[in-house]
């Protein structure tokens, strides 16, 4: 069966179907989500946001789209990732949308002097920017002298989404090597997360 024929199976009722494409497309949401950051989660909610936009897919689809299953899928995960992240983004920053006026008319007197009234804040200072700035500068120079040249250029491509298939056509690399590399990667870093945290 096709990928479009199952969903029209799923939308039927057949929950075969159903776990068949989560199952198929799973490897993609994954793909997908390592594009994307998700403030105060990890990688699991961001791919269980795409899951969530996997389902949609699988339920929404209809050949009068235009599109394969695939791309239409592909388009229903990475709305739903880009949602969370533009909630978990504004959620961030509710103390600033959610704001009163910190001075009524009544505060002023008639020489528009004002009432100073203290804010609390969770927001961080310039300072701790500033601090955050150098700790991911002094992380990055760790990084790039623990690891040697085939280790920097597999975490690269592994960071941009890409499997052991694409890693090792793109750096020329068989996949032994990076199955050993990226051990090796997750030790040292490992050991620099506990170094510098």
């Amino acid at each position: 069966m096709t990928d479009e024929e199952l969903s029209f199976q799923a939308q039927s009722g057949d929950e075969n179907a159903v776990n068949e494409l989560l199952s198929k497309y799973k490897s993609l949401v994954n793909k997908i989500a390592r594009s994307y950051f998700l403030t105060d989660g990890d990688i699991e909610d961001i791919v269980q946001e795409g899951m969530i936009g996997l389902y949609k897919a699988i339920t929404h689809y209809h050949d009068k789209k235009n599109a394969s299953f695939k791309t239409f899928a592909s388009t229903c995960i990475k709305h739903q990732i880009q949602n969370a992240v533009r909630i978990a983004s504004s959620e961030k920053n509710k103390i600033l949308s959610s704001a009163l006026p910190i001075f009524e008319q009544s505060d002023l007197d008639e020489e528009d002097n004002l009432k100073e009234i203290p804010i609390p804040s969770d927001l961080p200072s310039p300072d701790d920017k500033l601090i955050e700035k150098e700790k991911l500068e002094e992380l990055k120079n760790k990084i790039e002298k623990s690891l040697s040249s085939l280790e920097l250029k597999v975490l690269s491509l592994y960071l941009q989404g890409y499997n052991y298939n694409e890693i090792s056509k793109l750096g020329n690399i068989n996949k032994k090597s990076i199955d050993n590399a990226l051990t090796r990667i997750k030790n040292k870093l490992s050991f620099l997360k506990n170094d510098i945290i």
